[in-house]
């Protein structure tokens, strides 16, 4: 038997605000803890290099798709099946292709953030 009174909301689960002083970390994380940690430069360089590894593998995989494609022309006399098949080819292709630019621009943004740091930690040192 279920109980039809809805329950009262406790204080401790009470939604809290979050000023903006109470720190520069993020307020993206969903759990509310402390666990953030600010990116380093290494952190970074490695991120964009495993990055650009699953990219440098999904334009092969590409590059793969494309060969096997075009070695393999549309035999049919149907036009309805010749525009599905086609369709069907666009949307692979697009698809791998979008994995690989995604990946890349990952790669390429975490270089950028990993520069960043750099400059800024030589900054900070030259000014402390």
């Amino acid at each position: 038997m279920t109980d039809p009174t809805p329950a009262q909301p406790t204080p401790e689960s009470a939604v809290q605000s979050s000023s903006p002083a109470e720190g520069s970390k993020p307020s993206g994380s969903a759990s509310g803890d402390s666990s953030y940690v600010p990116p380093t430069p290494l952190r970074c360089f490695t991120g964009s290099a495993i990055a650009g590894g699953f990219a440098y593998v999904l334009y092969l995989l590409t590059q793969s798709i494309i060969t096997s494609f075009a070695a393999k022309p549309l035999s049919s006399t149907n036009m309805l099946a010749a525009r599905i098949g086609a369709a069907v080819r666009t949307l692979v292709v697009g698809i791998s292709t979008l994995g690989t630019g995604i990946f890349a621009i990952a790669a390429v943004g975490l270089l950028a953030l990993g520069i960043q740091l750099v400059f800024k930690q030589l900054r900070r040192t030259d000014a402390g």
